[in-house]
């Protein structure tokens, strides 16, 4: 039996607060709003029951984010691509700030199970004024478990439409890719934060941002794995290798909270569930 879930979430004012509307089909839910900033930031949790994808499960996504509304969206738990017998498992959003909108799409990491055959996919577009925070964690296999990603293989696509365009595909009996130190050099988990904008950002801007991450990165113990650039007038990205996804993690919520301070001029308040 295959998982074929929708979920369409839309922010917007109301009542000069943020607020979440959202319709599903499937085993996908958003649980309650929360507004530990106020009411200008709505805070999400998205739930897949389930738990995990198997070939020819399909998790699709389609957010909205109204003029000057604010989103936050996490989940309780990683999104796990279990072994596939066949067909491709694919979780994939799309997602659409209009004018003023601020979007934090914010899951923990994806895992790849050994053997599975996987797409992670998610495309952002953006209005003018319209600005995102967003991450991409993958870990492959559990190394600590005992359980390593031997087979399989793990397709990605991240998207600001107009301005930036990643697509990876990573097999696991590439072992030039997997252990070279011009691949992943044995590292079992990848993440990237992305920070990203409708129109481009202002060189001052720019610069804070850059300066403030890499005095982040250079204070941490991957400091020899992690990079921050501006590949694009429209894009900031903050790259990480790690042995270990708590690692990685550890490091993009720190300059995802210098980065909302900078930037947006913000607390670094978190989702709750990231203190429990």
């Amino acid at each position: 039996m295959t998982w074929h879930a929708e979920l369409a979430l839309d922010y917007l004012i109301e009542n000069q607060r943020s607020v979440a509307r959202y319709r599903h089909q499937g085993p996908l839910r958003i649980l309650k709003s929360l507004y530990p900033e106020g009411d200008a930031i709505c805070h999400n949790v998205l739930v897949h029951p389930p738990g995990g994808l198997v070939g020819g499960d399909l998790l699709d996504m389609h957010v909205t984010v109204g003029p000057g509304a604010h989103g936050l969206v996490t989940t309780p738990g990683a999104t796990r691509f279990y072994k596939s017998e066949a067909g491709l498992a694919t979780q994939s959003v799309l997602a659409r700030l209009e004018e003023g909108a601020r979007l934090e799409w914010l899951p923990l990491e994806a895992i790849a199970y050994n053997q599975c055959h996987a797409l992670n996919r998610a495309v952002f577009d953006l209005a003018p004024t319209a600005e995102l925070m967003t991450w991409d964690i993958t870990a492959l296999g559990l190394p600590t478990a005992g359980l390593p990603f031997e087979l399989g293989e793990f397709k990605q696509h991240l998207e600001i439409k107009g301005a930036w365009l990643e697509q990876g595909r990573i097999e696991a009996q590439d072992a030039r890719w997997m252990n070279s130190p011009l691949g992943l050099g044995g590292h079992k988990c990848m993440a990237t934060l992305i920070f990203a904008s409708g129109s481009p950002l202002q060189t001052d801007r720019i610069a804070l941002a850059l300066s403030s991450a890499r005095d982040a990165l250079e204070a941490n113990s991957l400091r020899l794995q992690a990079g921050a650039t501006s590949p694009h007038p429209q894009v900031l990205v903050v790259r990480v290798l790690a042995p270990l996804t708590e690692h990685a993690m550890n490091l993009l919520k720190q300059v995802w909270a210098i980065w909302r301070h900078v930037l947006w001029q913000l607390p670094s308040t978190p989702p709750r569930l990231w203190n429990l």
